[in-house]
């Protein structure tokens, strides 16, 4: 029996932040269903690929997706039936071609991205393939050391920090369950730790606690290291910091506005200064947009400074966008990109981003949003891209969870063929 795709349905879905997004079905001849469903960004790059939204103030305050639900049933779908679901890029093509803008303003990347992920599923499906192995071959076996927030500030909670995730990263574990393990258990050392002190242990929107009560942007990463420590683990050894300051969120005509923790205006060169002077201090391996996405000469200079030290990844600065990748590699601007596919909004072109970081000896980290659902699409996608490092959120909400708990289940799958190793190392 045929494998072509027979029919595409679309609807209208919440994400974690009680939000609408996209959710596709592709059903193949052969009776197959792939389905997938689409994130969405808090602190968003300006050159991302575009959201489609409603914009009717009646309908979720403007934001609904009805426009993209009807692009994917209405102008996709009758390009794309018959079509063989395998030829992934050729399908992800005509969906751009469809829309014809560079930033896929007119079909949504939220319709497109549906539409090319659920299209992979079903391949994998019918071809009674996991999707990692769909996608990275037989040899896709490594499982991604995790980067876990655990405390929360600036556009993702209500909270007295600037800096927007601090996380942990689990890499002295021996295998990717076991890197859960330390990871809760640091998670719950944490909470006691913010109980005791008088903050609050509310979540923010990726499950990291975000209390009001810090007195500064590096508090955090002193409670971090003393809960890595009450955890019962070696700061550094067996788990180490991540940051992502987000720094675009607070970067308004040429200077660092540290407006919720009262630290005042910085330059690029203080924040540089801060960052670096924090590397000295805590054991921080990796640091995500510390500098604004128009501040490439400030991230240039960052990594200059310590970027033979620790991992320097561009988010908001590359979109996952391979024009801005190959400036940032032609500058020296970072030596790590973070991958989205909701970014550049399909499977193929996030693809091409991850080869284009490889070929440049770059690393790569692939990441979920704020705005999540259920799907565990990256779980394989990481794996088979061996990705080596993935960022989904906390040790709670279960949109972040199922994310991690898939890695787990591909660990047992592979067996002792399974990987785990650090790639700071």
């Amino acid at each position: 029996m045929s494998r072509a795709i027979r029919a595409i349905d679309s609807m209208e879905i919440l994400d974690s932040r009680g939000n609408p997004t996209i959710r596709t079905f592709v059903e193949l001849e052969d009776g197959t269903v792939g389905v997938a469903s689409v994130p969405s960004g808090a602190s968003t790059g300006e050159n991302e690929a575009l959201e489609l939204r409603d914009g009717d103030p009646k309908r979720f305050g403007g934001k609904g997706v009805l426009k993209a639900v009807a692009n994917v049933k209405e102008v996709i779908a009758p390009r794309l039936k018959g079509i063989d679901p395998i030829r992934q890029q050729e399908i992800d093509q005509i969906m751009i071609e469809l829309d014809s803008t560079k930033f896929k303003k007119n079909l949504g990347a939220n319709a497109i991205l549906s539409v090319s992920m659920a299209v992979c599923r079903a391949a994998a499906k019918s071809l009674g393939l996991p999707l990692y192995e769909y996608i990275g071959g037989c040899s896709a076996n490594r499982l991604p050391v995790p980067m876990l927030n655990v405390l929360n500030g600036g556009a993702h909670a209500d909270s007295s920090v600037d800096f927007q995730e601090f996380m942990i990263v689990p890499l002295g574990a021996p295998t990717f369950t076991e890197a859960m393990r330390y990871a809760a258990e640091t998670f719950h050392a944490l909470k006691k730790i913010l109980k005791e002190k008088g903050h609050a242990t509310s979540v923010g929107d990726e499950g990291g606690f975000a209390p009001n009560t810090l007195k500064s942007n590096e508090e955090p990463c002193e409670l971090i290291v003393e809960a890595i420590e009450k955890a019962g683990y070696r700061p550094g050894e067996d788990i180490a910091i991540a940051l992502d300051p987000a720094a675009s969120s607070f970067y308004k005509d040429g200077k660092y506005v540290l407006s919720r923790s009262g630290a005042g205006e910085k330059t690029s060169d203080e924040i540089i200064e801060i960052l670096k002077d924090w590397v000295s201090k805590y054991p921080i391996v990796s640091i995500e947009d510390g500098l604004g996405e128009e501040d490439w000469d400030g991230f240039k200079k960052l990594t200059q400074e310590i970027g033979d030290k620790i991992q320097i990844v561009g988010d908001d600065i590359f979109v996952t966008n391979t024009e801005f990748i190959k400036k940032g590699i032609e500058l020296g601007t970072a030596n790590s990109v973070l991958i989205k596919l909701n970014q550049i909004g399909s499977v193929s072109e996030t693809v091409e981003a991850i080869r284009l970081c490889r070929e440049a000896g770059w690393t790569y980290v692939v990441s979920h949003r704020s705005g999540e659902t259920e799907d565990d699409f990256i779980a394989d996608f990481t794996v088979a891209m061996d990705g080596r490092q993935i960022k989904t959120g906390s040790t709670c909400r279960s949109e972040r969870l199922c994310k991690y708990n898939r890695l787990m289940e591909i660990e047992r799958e592979l067996g002792k063929a399974a990987r785990y190793e650090n790639p700071y190392s």
